[in-house]
């Protein structure tokens, strides 16, 4: 016990290698984030999995840094991508969660905060914002006008272009929004939405109120819900959550949005070559509901939830191609490839992917996954892959997303962030580059349900319980976090527990307001 106190003190004690007295790094021409959603450590052969080949992941994990303990800031999607974006932690809102599809924009404007591709565009980037939003659109307390311009939307955010989903493949409404307008909106079908569960909007077929051989005819295998969120509004063969009405000619297939998505990259790519560009691209796979592409049918061993992953390699291969054909060399680009949250096998749908995953372990070799407080919840697969700049490799340092805004702000050499803004973002530049084999001293891991905060210092980490108890693990020892080891070492939990209160007392504390409800 006392080898393992002073162990801890020591690395509280220990003093980062000056940055400063490193060489600084060129900057790239294009900046990219690639964003899986769902996508756990060992769901792809980059990491381990051999069962679901993705070759365009592996060649950029062979040509690239591959960090094995590099974390989301939380272990669902939409607190994670607020974190990123802001460069602050989700956790310091109030009632910040997994958003419906009709909420309000909870990331702060042009004049509240600065977020990160609003920093990129001050450095003279051009942004986009393609893909799976889920943070909100639109102010006010009036329902979402889906039918006119949506603002404040992206581009009050700081994206010069933007092809998102409103928020998930789950939920209404199921159309594509380019800057703030719905795409191929028939405006004699005017779009409307609902989130309250007893609704029915007139004529609107839902699955909670089907017959069993109405969702015969209505529904396709995989398109069934597993739970009562998710039996509302029938939508391609699909029961989503919410309910929605009008819009037909706007509405998505589900086996093409990762297609709609790609393009829409490449477009942008396209369009903005000779500029710098900053890329914000999210993908809606692995997220349920799976419906992918006929190619990608059977393109892994792991059913239907292995096959988007593919189809999730896939994407990534067109963008860097578009890259290539826009002329951005491989030197003067920068790739950041991670997922939003831990992963998660059965979410909502009986689409197969429990029984064709039977052996796997989509966060191995660590426990947990997408909601919990265990490692597999906010442990990502991250690889940053710039060649002649950043070394092949691999690395061990310790690092959260949301580092990513002040980091990228050094990088492109924008050194005016306001006091108020990336608070909780550390500048590990060299550790993402390589240069710096350690990484952050501490770092907090945040699961939403029950806005529970464990606390990692190196291979520590600090667990609440919802019971009220606090559990201990030696990562090193025990990546499963199996063996508690908090009652043999009280003094290291209380050393804990201080350090977690100041982190939790810092930049405001917590339980602030969300930005559209000031």
């Amino acid at each position: 016990m006392k080898r393992l106190l002073i162990a801890f003190l020591v690395l509280c004690a220990t003093e980062k290698v000056s940055c400063a007295a490193q060489s600084e790094l060129p900057k790239p021409r294009a900046i990219i984030i690639f964003y899986a959603d769902d996508l756990g450590y060992h769901d792809t052969s980059a990491y381990g999995c051999e069962a679901v080949p993705c070759p365009n992941l592996n060649s950029l994990a062979s040509q690239g840094l591959v960090f094995t303990d590099a974390h989301s800031s939380s272990s669902v999607c939409t607190p994670s991508r607020y974190s990123l974006l802001t460069g602050t932690y989700a956790w310091r809102r109030r009632g910040m969660g997994i958003l419906p599809g009709d909420a309000k924009l909870i990331l702060p404007v042009k004049g509240e905060q600065l977020t990160l591709p609003a920093m990129m565009q001050l450095a003279g980037y051009r942004t986009a914002a393609i893909g799976k939003w889920h943070l909100g659109l639109g102010r006010g307390k009036d329902p979402q006008n889906w039918n006119d311009l949506i603002s404040p939307s992206p581009r009050e955010v700081g994206f010069d272009e933007s092809f998102i989903m409103a928020a998930t493949g789950d939920r209404v409404p199921c159309v594509f929004i380019r800057n703030g307008r719905v795409v191929g909106l028939d405006p004699d079908d005017p779009i409307r939405v609902n989130y309250e569960a007893s609704f029915r909007f007139p004529g609107e077929i839902v699955a909670a109120d089907a017959t069993e051989e109405q969702l015969e005819n209505l529904l396709k295998p995989w398109g069934r819900s597993a739970d009562k969120q998710h039996d509302k509004t029938i939508i391609d063969g699909i029961s989503r959550i919410g309910h929605m009405q009008g819009g037909k000619s706007a509405l998505w297939k589900d086996q093409d949005i990762a297609d709609r998505i790609n393009d829409a990259a490449a477009r942008f790519i396209k369009e903005s070559a000779g500029r710098p560009i900053f890329l914000y691209f999210c993908t809606n796979d692995i997220h349920v509901p799976r419906d992918p592409h006929q190619r990608w049918r059977g393109a892994s061993k792991l059913g239907i939830r292995g096959d988007v992953t593919v189809q999730m390699d896939g994407s990534l291969g067109i963008v860097r191609r578009a890259l290539s054909d826009a002329g951005y060399k491989p030197e003067e680009t920068l790739i950041i490839f991670t997922s939003d949250n831990g992963p998660v096998i059965s979410d909502g749908y009986s689409d197969g992917a429990e029984k064709a995953c039977i052996g796997h372990n989509p966060a191995a070799p660590f426990s947990g996954g997408k909601y919990t407080l265990l490692e597999g919840g906010t442990r990502m697969p991250f690889i940053v892959h710039w060649p002649g700049v950043v070394q092949p490799g691999q690395s061990s340092a310790l690092v959260g997303q949301v580092d990513l805004a002040r980091s990228l702000a050094r990088l492109v050499g924008f050194n005016k962030i306001p006091s108020d803004s990336m608070g909780d973002s550390q500048d590990m530049l060299f550790a993402f580059c390589g240069r710096d084999a350690k990484g952050r001293e501490e770092l907090p891991e945040h699961a939403n349900w029950g806005n529970l905060i464990a606390l990692r210092v190196g291979n520590m980490k600090l667990l609440p319980t919802r019971q009220g108890t606090w559990e201990l693990y030696d990562l090193a020892k025990d990546p499963g976090e199996k063996i508690n080891i908090a009652g043999q070492h009280p003094e290291v939990i209380e050393a804990f527990k201080v350090r977690l209160k100041r982190i939790k007392d810092a930049n405001g504390g917590v339980n602030q307001p969300l930005w559209s409800e000031k």
